[in-house]
């Protein structure tokens, strides 16, 4: 049944950019033998690499180090992109946050090998992820999981069997593959990306970005999603913002910097009995982390992943409801949307430096209104 459903998501899912915006090239180093992205500026902190998955394909994957990052962000991009168009964005996430990143092509986009379906995404995801364990040193309680559109699906996917991530960012998410299309009330099984049933298995902090006018997949999406979250991060509805420009309004980078601020002055909690303690912006949080027992029926396949899930005692409820409604009144309060209409000069440049790069990670589920997209967000 999985194999039908990736084959029906296939036909109307997935389009990468043809032909991909770049090659993969080995040159020789005084280190040796190294991969090298054409098409794109050459960095000293950039680490290109071919991962295999355990469906047998191999992807391509791009590691930017930053020497003052305590975190590591994985970063799973939108539909018709790749690697190439997606590089600049990388670098000049990984400056600003100051945060290692990975960014990787699902199979079939750019230069990895195969066709995508969504369980390939899956295993494409949980290779990047391996990779950043194995070969980098990198802690599960470091890692911040990054979805945009349609990567908010092997996101998600991921981080409902990781207990000890520090962090989750949507960009644009889907509740599921179908509800972009139809309102439908249920999940089917041929539906894909079943963000919706996954998001309640994610224990740690989770900030959602969605604009307002997004006419590819409606900001009710996002919000929903946020209104199912364990453990909430205040939002960010950007007014007015689109599908794929959201990187170009400052409120995005600004609001990306307060969370991870936050985030690294965390202390995880070593035992499960409460929300994310944060030293800063407590006021960001909240704590409404709701009386259910995590369990998943599919965790067979990431054996080998950390299922360190451990139930969340039950004592800490009372407290967290008695200052819910403090909390609730004080996200009001902080909950504004800068103002589209008001300066557009980027914090530290960044949306001038956005702007150069091609950014568009079009039409999730919508093949007609792909070039239609493409060309607004081009402009």
């Amino acid at each position: 049944m999985g194999g039908v459903t990736s084959s029906v998501a296939a036909k109307f899912a997935f389009f990468p950019p043809s032909p991909p915006s770049y090659s993969v090239v080995v040159s020789e180093s005084s280190g040796g033998i190294e991969l090298r992205m054409t098409d794109v500026p050459e960095r000293g902190n950039v680490d290109v690499l071919k991962l295999k998955t355990k469906r047998g394909t191999e992807i391509v994957a791009v590691y930017v180090k930053n020497p003052a990052a305590s975190l590591t962000v994985l970063y799973s991009h939108g539909n018709a992109a790749d690697l190439g168009q997606m590089y600049e964005l990388f670098c000049e996430l990984s400056l600003h946050l100051r945060v290692n990143l990975m960014g990787y092509d699902y199979t079939g986009y750019g230069r990895s090998s195969g066709k995508p379906t969504e369980h390939n995404t899956y295993a494409d995801i949980e290779a990047a992820y391996r990779c950043l364990v194995e070969t980098y040193g990198v802690k599960e309680e470091d890692v911040i999981l990054y979805g945009q559109s349609v990567g908010s699906g092997p996101t998600l996917d991921l981080a409902s069997r990781l207990s000890r991530l520090r962090a989750v960012v949507l960009h644009s998410p889907i509740l599921s593959g179908l509800r972009v299309m139809y309102p439908v009330k249920r999940t089917y099984w041929f539906d894909i990306y079943k963000n919706i049933d996954k998001i309640t298995l994610v224990w740690c902090p989770v900030l959602v970005i969605h604009g307002t006018a997004d006419d590819v997949v409606d900001c009710s999406h996002g919000k929903q999603l946020w209104e199912l979250c364990l453990e909430k991060y205040e939002p960010l509805w950007v007014k007015g913002g689109n599908h794929c420009d959201l990187e170009l309004f400052p409120e995005y980078i600004r609001h990306l910097k307060r969370f991870f601020s936050a985030v690294e002055k965390s202390a995880r909690l070593k035992n499960r009995s409460g929300p994310l303690a944060y030293n800063g912006d407590k006021h960001r949080l909240s704590t409404d982390c709701r009386d259910k027992r995590r369990h998943s029926t599919d965790r067979a396949d990431y054996s080998k992943l950390s299922t360190d899930c451990r139930d969340k005692s039950r004592s800490s409820v009372d407290r967290r409801e008695k200052s819910k409604k403090n909390i609730e009144t004080g996200r009001r309060s902080t909950n504004t949307i800068d103002q589209p209409e008001k300066a557009r000069n980027s914090i530290d440049r960044f949306g001038g430096m956005v702007r150069s790069a091609v950014l568009c990670n079009i039409d999730c589920f919508k093949p007609n209104g792909a070039t239609r997209v493409r060309k607004s967000c081009q402009k």
